[in-house]
């Protein structure tokens, strides 16, 4: 399709998005606002929900929800045969052994295979190492289509840069990178994606190159996140505050403002290993990266430790003592528990036998139990703990004094501030 040809032929432009979580349904939302879309996922649960208008991630309110008038919802993988655009916005985890996980994008991609037709164009927002989109979803588009790529349909590749919990960098207001198999539809998708994005658009040369920028992106603040880390750990030895190191290091004008802390969620503490392995394959060994990723990983076990010695040196008996976690997203002011490293803080404490409270008032108990296993605790009692992580700096902690914090343990107690709310000389530990 030619990008002149492009506002002519809009009229006959039927969306399709699937999957609807993060990224997906802000996409859905803003499409559904000018062309008939459909938002499909394989959830019902999930697709009841939007049909009632609300949305458990918060991403979109409920007005924007019901503003997107041509919007539609399905479960049903037969409903989207009418359509002939076809935005794939599902996970791309990782394993246990900390290799890409392709399931839901290959089975995104089979989905849509079954509905593709000579001019269709299918578009990939999930986060892949280079040259993934055409080495494993364009074969199975071709076998359960039996079209061929490039010929009688097309891809794209224009990668999602949402950030969940963020309300002041929204899907329209974030530049897209765009990109197609053929210059032509190259032009198709950028053009499709100018109607929605107000900050603009950025052509990439190819789908390789979109994917590879995707990829280094998130890999880059890994890396930076990771060497603030180690400084943190090197100035614990050193007594130094890190907080205040940084600070004065940040009065330079190119000193990148960079904090320690857990790196999780479903893009810096995942994407990594997406390049990572895709390098080894092709025969070169990431140093860098894969150590940065080791001492991103490490750190929820080094707060544990740490704030186990501590409780030793004030002479505390663990065996009889109980902790409370604050916190269990992966960042703040948002209800994403996908991979979130609150969880290797906890482990590490009932690894040592002591008994652990976790209390998140973003987090519905259900799903803490259903990801991760834990019941969470619905208020906070006085005078229980021995020992206190602040380790999601959601805004009602913010607002709490640290004398409310204080209240909560015991006389003698250690309280670890992962995320710096209050100064360094009113907690016993921090980052």
């Amino acid at each position: 399709m030619e990008n002149n040809d492009f506002i002519k032929n809009s009229a006959q432009l039927r969306l399709c998005i699937i999957g609807l979580g993060y990224v997906g349904l802000p996409l859905a939302v803003e499409f559904g606002k000018l062309y008939p879309t459909l938002g499909f996922d394989l959830n019902n649960a999930r697709i009841d929900e939007l049909r009632r208008g609300t949305d458990a991630t918060l991403e979109v309110t409920d007005e924007e929800l019901s503003g997107a008038g041509l919007l539609q919802f399905t479960a049903d993988a037969e409903d989207i045969r009418g359509c002939n655009v076809f935005i794939v916005a599902v996970p791309t985890p990782i394993d246990a052994a900390k290799r890409p996980n392709f399931a839901p994008l290959e089975g995104a991609s089979r989905s849509v295979s079954k509905a593709l037709k000579p001019g269709d164009v299918v578009v990939f927002e999930s986060t892949v190492y280079p040259g993934a989109t055409e080495e494993v979803c364009v074969p199975i588009l071709e076998h359960g289509s039996g079209l061929t790529y490039n010929t009688d349909f097309f891809c794209g590749y224009s990668p999602e840069r949402i950030n969940p919990g963020d309300k002041q960098h929204r899907l329209p207001s974030i530049v897209k990178i765009t990109s197609g198999s053929t210059p032509e539809i190259a032009r198709f998708v950028d053009s499709l994606y100018k109607t929605i994005i107000t900050a603009g658009t950025f052509p990439a040369s190819s789908i390789k190159v979109a994917e590879a920028a995707k990829v280094i992106e998130n890999t880059q603040r890994d890396v930076n996140i990771a060497l603030i880390n180690e400084l943190a750990l090197i100035f614990e030895r050193l007594d130094i505050d890190t907080g205040e190191v940084l600070a004065a290091a940040g009065t330079k004008w190119n000193f990148l403002p960079f904090r320690p802390g857990l790196v999780g969620g479903h893009c810096i503490g995942v994407d990594p290993y997406y390049l990572t392995h895709k390098a080894q394959e092709v025969g070169y060994h990431p140093n860098m990266i894969l150590a940065g990723r080791r001492l991103n990983d490490n750190m929820g076990h080094y707060i544990a430790a740490t704030v186990i010695k501590k409780m030793i040196k004030k002479g505390i008996d663990t065996a009889h003592s109980r902790i409370l976690v604050m916190g269990l997203t992966f960042k703040e002011n948002c209800p994403d528990l996908r991979n979130t490293r609150v969880i290797d803080i906890v482990s590490e404490f009932q690894e040592y036998g002591i008994a652990v409270d976790v209390y998140d008032p973003w987090v519905t108990s259900e799903e803490a139990k259903k990801e991760y296993g834990i019941s969470l605790i619905q208020s906070l009692v006085k005078d229980t703990y021995s020992a206190l992580v602040i380790a999601v700096a959601h805004r009602q902690f913010a607002e709490l004094s640290i004398s409310q914090i204080r209240n909560l343990c015991k006389e003698k107690s250690v309280i670890f501030d992962v995320k710096g709310l209050f100064p360094r000389d009113q907690v016993d530990g921090c980052l």
